[in-house]
């Protein structure tokens, strides 16, 4: 597994089985949000730096609701891997593989999933030590199949994936079936939309949804 990813985390990743990805708007939503997808038996989340919420939003979670194992995603410069480990990251991921965003990582310790979409972002990551790696965006590339042949040749090395990008709760079983994906990053559970109009309700739902699909694919997994 990747260095600096410990079991723990790793293990409650896999657990949760969806990774709620966000877009925050307004502090004050962050922690009904947490709470929201909690209920939903969500516990992992990505904040992604598309708003200037993002860091303070994240202090709040992890202060008020410390239950939910909040990380950083869109980090896509050194001077950002800083700040999301000031700011108490669990995590970080970023969408593409930048060999001078994850060596930052790994010099002030955070664990970091680099976005990859062909063999040779693969390699790229593996020379940077990762062995978990975000590929994004799944569906446009090809979804599980593309996944499966591009990382066939890297099998023995035990690679795990998270897919992101044009999932949603009708097409993800058939990833959450394989054993190379680790986790899902779900940004259909919590829309922006409806963070804005606070409807809690609707996302709990959305997360109990997404919880439910994850029951159903790993006990086929196991069967």
């Amino acid at each position: 597994m990747n260095t600096l990813f410990t079991e723990e985390l790793m293990g409650r990743i896999h657990r949760t089985g969806v990774i709620a990805v966000l877009v925050v708007d307004r502090v004050e939503d962050a922690v009904p949000l947490a709470r929201a997808l909690v209920a939903g038996g969500i516990d992992v989340m990505e904040l992604t730096l598309r708003t200037p919420a993002a860091f303070d939003a994240l202090k709040r979670i992890t202060i008020e609701v410390p239950q939910m194992t909040a990380g950083i995603g869109t980090v896509i410069t050194p001077e950002q891997v800083n700040q999301v480990k000031e700011a108490g990251a669990a995590f970080g991921m970023a969408p593409g593989m930048n060999p001078l965003v994850v060596r930052e990582a790994h010099r002030v310790g955070l664990p970091f999933a680099p976005g990859i979409a062909t063999p040779s972002d693969i390699e790229q990551a593996l020379g940077c030590r990762c062995r978990l790696l975000k590929y994004f965006p799944a569906e446009a590339c090809g979804g599980m199949e593309y996944l499966k042949s591009m990382s066939a040749p890297y099998a023995h090395l035990n690679l795990k994936y998270i897919p992101l990008g044009g999932l949603n709760a009708n097409n993800v079983e058939t990833y959450l079936e394989e054993p190379i994906v680790h986790a899902l990053g779900g940004s259909w559970i919590a829309p922006r939309d409806l963070v804005k109009k606070q409807d809690w309700t609707a996302i709990t739902v959305n997360a109990r949804q997404a919880s439910e699909i994850v029951a159903k694919a790993r006990s086929r997994e196991i069967a």
